[in-house]
């Protein structure tokens, strides 16, 4: 199995499991080794009482993007620490695209980048996440 196939079957495996991606509408487009793209429309349900998307949807759809990059390995990863800028609001009805990148991986800790964009390929926000590592596999190969 190379890399881009390990990736695929470990992110689907984490995903089958994630009941909060799920019920948000949140689609993986692609996953290799250290990077991922994440997708979701904003739904009625998801804007707050400013009729924009609630800062913690956006967030949600980075987290699940940079947890899909960070355990692309096969090794599990849980966040240590994630940090996010709004750039832009995103409206109801947007499709928000995350694009999640390795930055460094070491052994115990691994740095990533995330973009969010809107439809148009405005940037919605930039999120930067660490990660943990607990040394163990995700999926039995």
């Amino acid at each position: 199995m190379d890399a881009a196939q390990l990736a695929q079957f470990a992110v689907q495996k984490m995903l089958s499991g994630d009941e909060a991606s799920r019920s948000l509408g949140m689609e993986l487009k692609t996953v290799g080794a250290g990077t991922a793209i994440v997708s979701m429309k904003v739904r009625k349900d998801m804007v707050n009482g400013h009729d924009i998307a609630h800062g913690g949807i956006v967030f949600t759809l980075a987290d699940t993007a940079f947890a899909c990059a960070c355990n692309s390995h096969n090794v599990v990863n849980v966040a240590q620490s994630c940090s996010i800028n709004f750039t832009r609001p995103a409206l109801l009805g947007d499709v928000l695209t995350a694009t999640a990148v390795e930055v460094t991986r070491g052994r115990r800790s691994g740095v990533y980048d995330v973009r969010v964009e809107n439809g148009d390929g405005k940037l919605v926000a930039l999120f930067r996440g660490q990660c943990a590592s607990l040394d163990k596999p995700l999926v039995e190969i």
